[in-house]
């Protein structure tokens, strides 16, 4: 039984999909019933990672859990420390956890609680891995879309990206479900890296608009990290799907929001 925190989320629900189609036996952890569309397959559990209800039921039995469930800074922490706890009770199964490149050298709140989440995990005592991949393609593009009223796109002057898919990080996770514990698996990163403007302005001709992209300096520790490629791993370029093939498989939806 392999256990899904975040299963119905962009990840976990990739993720599901692929153990179940590789024949695991599935369970996801949610704070609601399942849906009543849902189809019986997989498994449900329902709890609250912020509290700890229901936690030993949904870990009963599970040999592996993959914690995809993610909040905003210290709730993430709170949340893998009520898992570990748990996970701890119901036998030690392996603890799974994707994280950021970069959480270590970045000085982002969110990213310092990734961190201090990926140190907790380390001392639990529990066998694990950790899984640091760059961003998502969605995650560009909803740095460009959210931008839609301005007259411009504005992106960060002198900072590049790797994009990386959300399937080929679903794709890593089923083969760390089949492996023994690795501690800090290597890094996974997208298969380019581009400069912030570029990546924008693929945005703008795959949504057919005819903003200008323009570079604005940011000042501060965070970005200066992001000038310093801290966020980077074009050593671990492991993803197959480039910005450009997500960009021509979502062209509709951009074109909405653009």
């Amino acid at each position: 039984m392999i256990l899904v925190t975040g299963g119905t989320g962009r990840l976990g629900s990739a993720l599901v999909g692929r153990l179940l189609t590789a024949g695991h036996t599935v369970r996801v952890l949610s704070r609601g019933p399942r849906p009543a569309a849902t189809a019986p397959s997989p498994d449900w559990a329902v709890g609250d990672l912020l509290t700890g209800r229901g936690l030993d039921e949904a870990l009963a039995g599970t040999s592996t859990v993959i914690h995809c469930a993610t909040g905003n800074n210290r709730s993430d922490v709170d949340a893998l420390r009520h898992l570990v706890a748990a996970a701890l009770r119901a036998g030690r199964p392996h603890l799974v956890y994707p994280s950021i490149v970069g959480v270590d050298r970045v000085p982002l709140p969110y990213y310092r609680a990734k961190l201090e989440s990926e140190r907790l995990l380390a001392d639990s005592g529990l066998p694990w891995t950790v899984q640091r991949a760059t961003q998502f393609h969605e995650l560009i593009a909803w740095m460009c879309s959210a931008q839609r009223r301005l007259p411009a796109v504005l992106m960060p002057a002198g900072v590049s990206f790797q994009p990386i898919g959300t399937g080929d990080v679903a794709d890593r996770l089923l083969s760390l479900a089949d492996t023994e514990p690795q501690g800090r698996a290597d890094d996974m990163g997208g298969p380019q890296v581009h400069t912030a403007t570029d990546l924008a302005r693929a945005w703008a001709r795959a949504c057919g608009l005819r903003r200008p992209v323009l570079a604005v300096p940011v000042p501060g520790a965070v970005m200066r990290a992001y000038r310093q490629g801290a966020h980077l791993t074009p050593g671990h370029a492991d993803g197959r799907t480039t910005f450009a093939q997500y960009l021509a498989a979502t062209r509709p939806a951009q074109g909405r929001r653009g």
